[in-house]
């Protein structure tokens, strides 16, 4: 018996997987290779797909998994945390992306609906690549990092609200505010129920799921609870992808939310690859290669209008130029949320063929875009704001953005031989916290508008500006200065403002973290003093906590860790198999150790029973130094002393007697 989705199927993931193998060659996303995989294999390309209603059933359950995902990690509780950026920001982007696209759309002849609509399209950047971009190139944490996350998280919640105007601006549900109001209606009926759902029942029935330890059942119940909430709000006239979201949610808000992740993870991935070729299969090749001109204008109108709303907004939220201009360049593109709306609204006519073909190109072409343009966002935005704004154009603008916000002028005319921490962030503060204490002179640099409000909330000597802009340096006697600390996770900038800092100051030690340890050569000559890379400094605090468990003295373990910072970290690197410790340095490491075991109830071999007659000593050699009962440590240990229920002994003696210990007590 030959099932008939068999063929599709295989068809879809073996040429997905060829694609994408080819496209990871080139740095280019793998949405990309499921859309190239539609085209190819559709009713456009080769037309190896039969059953495309069949493969649209698969991609809508890929979008319900989508958004469950979306709603679990977007908790209610984690965007209050951001709400200011999340929804003044988002709210400026999408708000005014949706505003341009409607007047252009209006000049092109489309209808207020279809105008609207588009706008919603427009507004939409994709998530998926981003993030992924973001993520590899250790930007998370960036400013510009964290604007994209913010107006990303704002575009994926708006997204549900699009999906219940759409079919209202297509006019299919009769009267405008009827409609409105019996959707509210439904809209808070289900909330209601949700709520009741998410405080109640949910909790109950995955606490009891758990206690099973079964991961077949916890699956199981996950599964149901995302599709049976879907179920619910379609059958009262709202989306399945709404319900889906709203079932994230519900999920969000228990203790098991990160395990739900990570079971539906897989499922989404497959089903969402569906969604993506679906996609593709309507892209018309032989339409792409007529229109190839107008396409590619207006490709590059999409993302100059996007780029112009995204610098707007950062800049109107008091962010440097160069990292307005460097969101620009990461957030152009046009989504993959904007393909579910645009199916949608071709569900309900809001969509021409010509305009969706259109539209497709466009988004296709932006998102291949993305990986080259976002990948020199920085190197452009330093290249614009140098040819395009001389020096008395940034002063000003510099004063403007410190406008109620410098420092005391008496503060910065009194820095010499000071301190510079530029980036205020765990690190920065943490130096900061410790020259504060140690009576050193110091002054730090951020960028960030909300860590800069907390630090002067704080009381700390802090300016607000871009330090990769030689202005700001200047402003902070950066000649003066004989110690600098750049502790930002941008290493473009990092880069710069080293070099900088250089045409400044010859004397300045220049102290530099750095994520990665292939940076630390590049970084030491562009001027750095010292480079200290978290990945090995993570490593070093990693083994000298072994080292210490295998007895080794404390002063050759900093004796080791200064010998493999002194050669800056060549040590640890990969392919560096030689020993090039000194003798002196080698590890001899005795045959005992110290170990700690606890006493349950369960251990009915050793609860109650002196120390003499446990035969810790007597059968296997281990001697007890020490008891820790009730959050008292008692050292004086006699062999009558009796062990008791939750005691925690600290046992000395050879590893392979320790083992048996284990064994005897613990594991029978």
């Amino acid at each position: 018996m030959e099932l008939p989705l068999l063929k599709e199927v295989v068809i879809i993931l073996g040429l997905s997987v060829l694609i994408i193998l080819a496209f990871q060659r080139i740095k280019m996303p793998a949405i990309l290779g499921f859309l190239i995989t539609g085209m190819v294999a559709g009713p456009n390309g080769l037309k190896l797909i039969s059953a495309s209603h069949e493969v649209e059933v698969l991609s809508e359950m890929g979008v319900i998994f989508l958004l469950f995902i979306i709603g679990i990690e977007f908790s209610i509780k984690g965007l209050v945390k951001v709400k200011q950026t999340v929804l003044f920001g988002g709210f400026m982007q999408v708000g005014g992306t949706i505003g341009l696209t409607f007047l252009i759309a209006l000049v092109l002849g489309l209808s207020v609906p279809q105008a609207i609509f588009m706008g919603f399209l427009i507004s939409m950047s994709s998530t998926a690549i981003v993030l992924k971009l973001l993520h590899e190139r250790g930007q998370m944490t960036t400013p510009h990092g964290r604007i994209a996350l913010a107006i990303l998280i704002f575009q994926d919640i708006i997204v549900v609200p699009m999906i219940l105007i759409t079919p209202l601006l297509a006019g299919n549900g009769g009267n405008l505010w009827m409609t409105l109001l019996i959707l509210l209606g439904k809209f808070a009926l289900i909330i209601g129920l949700l709520i009741l759902l998410a405080r109640y029942v949910v909790p109950l029935l995955l606490q009891h799921v758990v206690k099973s330890r079964s991961r077949e059942l916890f699956i199981l119940t996950i599964v149901v609870i995302c599709f049976a909430t879907a179920w619910l709000t379609s059958s009262v006239g709202l989306s399945l992808a709404l319900g889906a979201f709203f079932a994230g949610l519900i999920i969000s808000e228990s203790e098991y939310s990160h395990q739900a992740t990570a079971n539906i993870l897989p499922f989404r991935e497959i089903f969402i690859s569906f969604f993506f070729v679906s996609v593709g299969m309507l892209i018309d090749l032989g339409y792409f290669f007529n229109h190839f001109l107008i396409l590619i204008l207006f490709t590059l109108g999409v993302i100059l209008l996007k780029a112009f709303v995204v610098l707007i907004t950062v800049l109107v939220m008091r962010y440097p130029l160069r990292t307005a201009l460097v969101s620009a360049f990461t957030l152009f593109q046009v989504g993959e949320f904007a393909f579910l709306l645009a199916t949608i609204g071709m569900r309900n006519s809001l969509l021409t063929q010509e305009v969706y073909q259109n539209f497709l190109a466009i988004s296709v072409l932006t998102m291949g875009l993305t990986p080259f343009l976002a990948g020199y966002a920085t190197t452009m935005a330093d290249w614009m704001i140098r040819a395009l704004l001389p020096s008395k154009i940034r002063s000003r603008l510099i004063k403007f953005q410190n406008k109620k916000k410098k420092p005391e002028e008496s503060l910065i005319s009194k820095l010499h031989d000071h301190l510079i921490v530029i980036g205020f962030g765990i690190n920065g503060r943490n130096v900061a916290r410790t020259a504060k204490q140690a009576g050193i002179p110091y002054v730090a640099i951020e960028l960030d508008p909300e860590v800069f409000k907390q630090a002067k909330d704080d009381d700390y000597p802090i300016i607000y500006g871009d330090a990769t802009d030689e202005l700001i340096l200047h402003f902070v006697h950066a000649a003066e200065a004989r110690v600098v600390v750049i502790a930002i996770s941008d290493a473009d900038a990092t880069k710069m403002i080293i070099t900088n800092l250089r045409h400044i100051s010859e004397t300045a030690h220049i102290i530099v973290r750095t994520r990665h340890v292939d940076e630390i050569e590049s970084t030491l000559q562009l001027g750095a003093d010292e480079v200290i890379p978290e990945e090995f400094e993570t490593s070093i605090q990693i083994f000298t906590r072994v080292l210490s468990r295998y007895l080794v003295p404390f002063d050759k373990i900093q004796s080791m860790a200064s010998h493999i910072r002194a050669r800056n970290y060549e040590l640890l690197s990969k392919n560096n198999d030689d020993n090039d410790f000194p003798t002196h340095l080698q590890p001899q490491v005795p045959d005992m150790v110290f170990v700690t075991l606890p006493v349950h109830r369960a251990s009915s071999k050793m609860v109650g029973k002196t120390i003499i007659d446990s035969e810790l000593k007597s059968k296997f050699n281990v001697t007890v130094l020490a008891v820790r009962r009730n959050n008292r440590y008692i050292t004086q240990i006699t062999p009558q002393m009796k062990i008791e229920t939750d005691d925690m002994l600290y046992l000395f003696g050879s590893p392979q007697k320790i083992a048996e210990v284990n064994k005897y007590f613990i594991l029978e």
